[in-house]
């Protein structure tokens, strides 16, 4: 009975001794730190605030990051967001906003001017060649009636036929197909047929002709259509500028002496912006109103929508054609354009939480302690709102003002 005794007490004296010998060899690894380790919080940007609690900075506003009694800062990555470049990483706390997913049904308002209608213009063409001996509208934007005596104009050309005539009707009076072939000739000439009765009866020929006006409008002169309604505009002297067509001066056959523009109908072209040009469509109603006619403004549709994109303002352009025979707009009028748009779906951002630098649109998203600057795509612009098409979401939060961000120094502010 004491064998069995006295081996138990050995066995137990060894298991302590080896638990002992185990438990010190442990904390042996471990070093040695009885100082009781307490929490404190301090400012990336200002070291000598210190707190035993958790807040913000009472100098730059930042929110306290914990450390070590010891000085050794816990994990954190505000030295490095600090680091960044300003327009990177901006770390501060800031007026925030969310993208919307949202219907929004605006109206669109477009810059017009009221412009010539190249469709209503008639070109006066010199019928035979010949020198002008008389001039009775001498400068451009000049208005003229029908029937009203434009020039006078000395041809050879004709000189000869009207021989040939006399000739005909004196000689071979009873050739009557051949002086018809004649009296032809002289009409598409330009003569009436009372001027080749009386030639007729006189028998003395006129190479004298004066040509008339074969429609009411305005003397435009021999430029493009295209550019002449801007163009005046910008001229000074625009009521008294001269024809480059003047007396004494020869012309060819077919040649244009000038173009007459018919002002009472004409064109409202408006320009519509990049990310607009969904919204419009032929036949959509417009509003327009100007400068003479502010609280009675003028309900039309439009009537055509430019392909082509105009290279001097960026801008796409749409066409309303106006009878203007009762509006007696002038040309180069600025007009103003109302187009209510149908609802559009999309996700929508505050403009002024985007800010565009070169071609980039930039907002800046808030991470942790900071925002960070984020590219975007978007679309069209509907007051005060910008649709995202991509690189943000509605469970994204934005600076509310982004520019503020750029032009910001208060990461560095002090009392």
């Amino acid at each position: 009975m004491n064998r069995y005794l006295k081996y138990s007490l050995i066995v137990v004296v060894i298991s302590i001794i080896g638990f002992a010998i185990y438990y010190f060899a442990i904390r042996s690894d471990e070093p040695i730190h009885t100082e009781h380790q307490k929490e404190l919080y301090t400012c990336s940007m200002h070291p000598e605030i210190i707190r035993d609690k958790p807040g913000n900075c009472p100098i730059c506003g930042m929110t306290l990051v914990k450390k070590h009694s010891s000085g050794h800062t816990i994990k954190s990555t505000s030295i490095e967001n600090l680091l960044k470049r300003t327009d990177n990483f901006i770390v501060g706390n800031y007026k925030t906003t969310t993208p919307k997913d949202t219907i929004i049904n605006s109206e669109i308002n477009l810059p017009g001017i009221v412009a010539y209608d190249p469709n209503s213009s008639v070109n006066i063409a010199a019928r035979m060649s010949g020198r002008i001996e008389k001039m009775y509208v001498n400068y451009k934007y000049q208005k003229v009636n029908k029937g009203q005596k434009l020039f006078d104009l000395y041809s050879p050309e004709l000189l000869t036929e009207q021989q040939n005539f006399i000739y005909l009707i004196s000689n071979d009076a009873e050739n009557h197909s051949i002086i018809k072939a004649s009296k032809q000739k002289l009409l598409l000439y330009g003569m009436t047929l009372n001027q080749i009765n009386a030639l007729a009866s006189a028998k003395r020929a006129n190479p004298m002709i004066s040509i008339y006006s074969p429609a009411y409008g305005i003397i435009q002169g021999t430029e493009s259509m295209a550019k002449s309604t801007e163009e005046s505009m910008r001229n000074s002297n625009i009521t008294t500028e001269a024809l480059t067509i003047k007396e004494g001066d020869y012309i060819k056959k077919n040649e244009v002496v000038f173009k007459l523009v018919n002002t009472d109908k004409v064109w409202g072209v408006f320009n519509v912006l990049p990310g607009y040009n969904s919204l419009i469509k032929i036949n959509q109603p417009i509003n327009i109103s100007s400068e003479f006619n502010e609280n009675e403004p003028i309900r039309a549709k439009v009537n055509f929508i430019e392909t082509q994109f105009n290279q001097t303002d960026r801008t796409n352009r749409i066409r309303v054609y106006l009878n203007n025979s009762s509006l007696k707009l002038p040309i180069g009028l600025r007009l103003q354009g109302v187009v209510k748009t149908n609802p559009t779906k999309g996700i929508w951002l505050e403009k002024e939480a985007l800010v565009t630098i070169g071609n980039k649109k930039i907002v800046f998203m808030k991470m942790d302690n900071g925002f960070k600057a984020k590219e975007i795509k978007t679309g069209m612009e509907i007051n005060d709102f910008i649709q995202i098409i991509d690189g943000i979401s509605v469970e994204d939060t934005i600076a509310k003002n982004a520019q503020y961000l750029i032009d910001s120094e208060s990461f560095i502010k002090t009392e």
